[in-house]
């Protein structure tokens, strides 16, 4: 691979997960449960336990799914939330989301780590809906970073709907099943704080 290019791409297995690319989501739970399906089939896929997706808000039209792609892809900032966007962005081909009026949503089993969260006001979404908490995934080992305690009132000052909690128990669930089925804590050693993972 020359010097000058970086490539990143999406498990073979995203195509049958999602077989009808023209089907909408309606709701909520429904893109949830997208997202959720994402991350817990990635895990069979050696990718961490996280799953996002970009969806125009009104129709419920799919735009990107995206996967954590860290290990994989051995890039530290392929997280599902990163590769989504960037998916959505270069489909549409927007460098921030909603340029030409449409209303993009993000869609993430679990709340935005630090470095996501910074992604997050500049992409162009007008909403983040969560699943699992930052708790969530602290409780089962993984490194959030340090995120201010008021960021989702942070977000809504600039205009994000933050939506919590959509199925957080099925998500949460995930985490917990990456860590039990012996999912590799990555991220660790010098640089990477105490030896912790980072999704």
């Amino acid at each position: 691979m020359p010097i000058s290019e970086i490539r990143l791409q999406l498990p073979y297995w995203v195509d049958d997960l999602i077989p009808d690319p023209q089907r909408l989501f309606p709701t909520v739970e429904e893109r949830m449960e997208l997202a959720i399906a994402l991350a817990r089939r990635n895990i069979a896929s050696g990718g961490g336990p996280f799953g996002a997706a970009v969806f125009a808000s009104e129709s419920g039209r799919l735009i990107a799914p995206g996967v954590n792609l860290v290990m994989p892809g051995r890039c530290s900032s392929a997280h599902a939330e990163i590769v989504a966007l960037s998916l959505a962005q270069q489909r549409l081909g927007l460098h921030q989301l909603g340029l030409e009026g449409g209303r993009f949503e993000l869609v993430s089993s679990t709340e935005p780590c630090a470095m996501c969260l910074g992604a997050v006001p500049w992409s162009g979404i007008v909403r983040l809906v969560c699943g699992a908490r930052d708790e969530d995934a602290r409780a089962v080992g993984f490194d959030e970073g340090d995120k201010p305690a008021d960021w989702p009132d942070l977000l809504r000052r600039r205009g994000i709907e933050v939506v919590r909690d959509v199925r957080r128990t099925q998500a949460a669930a995930v985490l917990r099943a990456y860590v039990e089925q012996g999912g590799e804590l990555y991220n660790g050693g010098p640089g990477c704080g105490e030896g912790k993972n980072e999704k």
